[in-house]
């Protein structure tokens, strides 16, 4: 997991902190919303994993501001929105976003391989903008 903290943090600007935040709530986003037989085969790859996707299905962030608040309301707290909406509470921005999923995803490829990723994000709406 440290590593792949540090590439988030070099990749996205962010603290240690945030991106291991950040980590944890794409993880349990993907748990959600992927699905499960890709996304147990990711976890058990990225040392550390099954923890994170937890701790971010436990992760309530406060904060994301008015904006952060009014785009969880709309989109029901669920989905890409709702992603954007916990992570704006960690203190990200949209470019931050990006860069720690693209990040993440990178890493991910490495440990799994470029099919495996393909199936998990195809199967998400939007999600490919992330890679």
């Amino acid at each position: 997991m440290e590593e792949l903290v540090a590439r988030i943090v070099n990749a996205a600007g962010i603290t240690p902190e945030q991106a291991q935040r950040t980590i944890g709530l794409i993880l349990a986003f993907l748990r959600k919303e992927g699905p499960a037989d890709k996304i147990d085969a990711l976890l058990k790859t990225i040392p550390g994993g099954e923890e994170a996707a937890a701790a971010g299905e436990d992760d309530k962030p406060s904060g994301g501001g008015l904006l952060g608040g009014l785009m969880g309301m709309l989109s029901g707290g669920g989905g890409l929105m709702g992603l954007a909406s916990q992570l704006s509470g960690v203190g990200l921005g949209p470019s931050e976003m990006t860069n720690a999923g693209k990040e993440l995803f990178a890493f991910a490829r490495e440990k799994l391989g470029e099919d495996q990723i393909n199936e998990i994000t195809s199967s998400i709406p939007g999600l490919r903008q992330f890679m």
